[in-house]
């Protein structure tokens, strides 16, 4: 029986530490009590807070860990919390932690971060040079105070073997779910999502991302062209119409705003247009054809094109995903 634990850490979000514990918990029992089968757990499931005391999470619920991380023994699998709120003081908090990782780690344990957790594992050291995951909310953070760390901000989820980490705190159940199959094997993992009514095979959080738009520079002209795209972007907008509003050349004007923004002018252009449809698109008896005029394209497959690349759905499925249905029936 493999011995998974988590690591509870102080201002977590609760769900990732409760979630990951019911998914492992859970595999090789609930499937077979559902269809009348002697349960087979196959997993042995730890708590450990960094002190052995209480951890007091993010929506003030205190959970009680099984033992303090250095009396974890024998561990297969370590899985580290989401941290909500501001991570950067929560890795201050949980310091006693990462050293720990490390040692843990050098002796042969796996370690997987959920969501925010991936900071927690970055810390370590142990992410130099491979790739890596947390919620999109959080990428310009991370890329900012780990360069070296190759940031995947669409997967869900990344493997380097012995290290995983997943984007978004209720990913948690995909990574528990893709932790479980490599494991145990795909039928424990796909019974186990069965049981829970719990999708399984997600790989991507790039449906949804919202752009963030980066004003934290100092360049008022470029500030003032942003703001214009995003409130005339249904318009049909070139580069050359964006540098006169600068005074500047083209060519100028495309290195400066890439310089303040991260992005080409073209590039933040078609972000401030997928941002407008998707919002659009999530709204009852919308077509994309209707979509696409609105938002300032007139080549429905173009933007069709576009909007997959940028959302890894095509449209239909991106409505299927996120528009609400009515499925109550009503008595007659």
């Amino acid at each position: 029986m493999k011995k998974i634990t988590i690591l509870a850490l102080r201002g977590a979000a609760a769900s990732s530490i409760t979630g990951p514990m019911d998914a492992f918990l859970f595999a090789g029992v609930l499937w077979n009590i559902a269809c009348g089968q002697k349960p087979s757990p196959c997993f042995e499931i730890t708590v450990a807070s960094p002190d052995g005391k209480a951890v007091k999470c993010a929506n003030r619920l205190y959970i009680e860990p099984h033992c303090a991380i250095h009396d974890v023994k024998n561990a297969d699998l370590i899985m580290i919390s989401a941290i909500a709120g501001d991570v950067e003081r929560a890795i201050g908090r949980n310091k006693e932690a990462i050293d720990w990782l490390v040692r843990q780690y050098r002796s042969g344990v796996h370690i997987a971060s959920i969501c925010t957790g991936a900071f927690i594992l970055a810390e370590t050291g142990l992410l130099k040079g491979k790739t890596a995951t947390t919620h999109w909310g959080y990428v310009d953070l991370f890329r900012r105070r780990y360069p070296l760390v190759h940031l995947r901000p669409d997967a869900l989820i990344t493997d380097e073997g012995d290290l995983y980490c997943s984007g978004g705190s209720n990913a948690y159940n995909d990574l528990s779910f893709y932790l479980i199959e490599k494991l145990s094997g795909r039928d424990i993992a796909v019974q186990c999502s069965k049981a829970m009514v719990q999708d399984f095979g997600r790989a991507t959080q790039a449906p949804y991302a919202a752009f963030r738009f980066p004003k934290g520079h100092a360049e008022q002209d470029i500030l003032a062209v942003q703001r214009w795209i995003e409130e005339n972007y249904t318009e049909g907008i070139t580069i050359a119409m964006l540098a006169d509003r600068c005074a500047m050349g083209q060519r100028t004007f495309e290195r400066r705003f890439k310089q303040s923004t991260g992005e080409s002018p073209i590039a933040y252009l078609q972000k401030v247009r997928i941002n407008a449809a998707k919002a659009l698109l999530e709204r009852p008896h919308s077509t994309f054809e209707e979509v696409t005029y609105h938002v300032g394209y007139e080549d429905i497959s173009s933007f069709r094109k576009i909007f997959q690349r940028h959302t890894g759905l095509r449209p239909k499925e991106y409505q299927r995903l996120f528009q609400q249905r009515n499925q109550i029936q009503r008595a007659g």
